[in-house]
């Protein structure tokens, strides 16, 4: 019966309802669907390619802007109170002075910690506040691949890389589970899982009833793929690096610690470690009858109404070279659900150059006729089929 008031006082569907009621004790599931019915502060980031956060407080505090730092944990961040200006319109919004951007959505970045001169991936990277946030700290040395699935989304990312004069950032276009066939080696990984959004029904209140059990097994299916290939496109042997950032804007167990912890099963090579960052709650180590590694702890939960942020989960990995013959074979076999393997650094062994070589030759010949025009006749086998010739180009 509580369930049901619950749902039908905040606008839930029950399956959620009930979902989301379990993570927490009554009265604090109170509050976390209270706290989802208030808008979260505005917040900024300054861009220390361009501005000290202090002189940019100041500039936007002669506009008639009402700021204070975000708190302890972030040095570039300032939470707006009010404004008689529109902040997103700000000659200094406009210079790249600063981004429009949720203070939950700095965490990642502080837990990936990037260093100077790395090769970095943020795998899901529109509309660009966490790589633009990579490639400051970076000091625009090094290479951040900021790579969104959507082609629409990659316009607004092209435009804040640009505005942030962000110089050492590529932007990119795939699906996040191509990698690491496309391109792997990088010193650290960024996941910002594609997620349900039970963390932003502050922002998104579509939320409270387009969610059912199928959306959560599809998106758990997908972030079990990612995860792989984001682990799998890190170079173990990296002297700086060998991280992966695993982070949602979720608070469900299925599509965080249930995630986390299956990458530590296919992947035995990994290991969770500190996140870096100073606060939230510890991640579970059981949930009901799962029950999870007992490094678990070390990922990070953030919640609307404990941290007035968006809910927001975090897990740090380290990559390490795999040792034992059984680790090799484990993480090198290609995943079902992924079909990704990890690039093993080395000579390549299996592979006969003289044969490779007649196919690349025959290949170019070909490719040489096509552009003069030239028709290529099919094999006779394929001609008895009657297939059509290919077309000159």
């Amino acid at each position: 019966q509580l369930l049901r008031d619950i749902a039908s006082y905040y606008g839930y569907n029950e399956f959620l309802t009930e979902k989301l009621f379990n993570l927490f004790s009554v009265s604090e599931a109170i509050e976390f669907f209270e706290a989802n019915e208030v808008p979260r502060p505005v917040t900024i980031r300054a861009n220390t390619l361009r501005i000290r956060r202090r002189d940019l407080a100041q500039a936007l505090i002669n506009r008639g802007v009402t700021l204070e730092p975000i708190g302890k944990w972030s040095n570039v961040g300032l939470q707006v109170f009010e404004s008689t200006v529109p902040i997103g319109a700000t000659p200094e919004y406009l210079a790249g002075h600063y981004m429009l951007q949720a203070a939950s959505s700095f965490l990642p970045v502080i837990a990936l910690a990037p260093e100077g001169n790395e090769r970095i991936l943020d795998m899901a990277s529109a509309p660009g506040g966490k790589a633009t946030y990579i490639s400051a700290l970076m000091r625009n040395t090094g290479i951040v691949f900021a790579n969104d699935a959507n082609k629409a989304r990659t316009k607004s990312l092209t435009a804040n890389v640009h505005r942030m004069g962000c110089k050492n950032v590529v932007v990119c276009n795939y699906d996040g589970r191509e990698f690491p066939k496309v391109m792997g080696g990088f010193d650290r990984v960024l996941l910002d899982s594609p997620c349900s959004g039970t963390g932003v029904i502050s922002k998104d209140p579509s939320v409270k009833l387009s969610k059912s059990e199928k959306d959560f097994q599809l998106l758990g299916d997908l972030q079990r793929q990612l995860i792989l290939c984001a682990i799998d496109s890190v170079n173990p042997e990296s002297k700086t690096g060998g991280y992966v950032t695993y982070s949602t804007c979720s608070v469900t167990v299925d599509e965080n610690e249930a995630v986390v912890d299956y990458a530590l099963r296919k992947r035995p090579n990994v290991e969770l470690v500190d996140t870096g960052i100073g606060f939230g709650v510890d991640g579970f180590t059981n949930y009901r009858e799962k029950k999870f590694s007992k490094d678990m702890h070390l990922t990070k939960r953030f919640y609307p109404h404990v941290h007035n942020m968006d809910g927001f989960f975090v897990a740090k990995f380290r990559v390490n070279k795999p040792t034992r013959k059984k680790d090799v074979q484990k993480s090198t076999e290609v995943d079902a659900a992924t079909e990704s393997a990890v690039v093993e650094p080395g000579p390549l062994t299996g592979f006969d150059a003289e044969e490779d070589q007649a196919i690349i030759d025959k290949w170019e010949r070909q490719h040489v006729l096509k552009t003069k025009g030239i028709k290529i006749r099919p094999k006779a086998n394929n001609a008895a089929k009657g297939s059509p010739a290919v077309p000159a180009h």
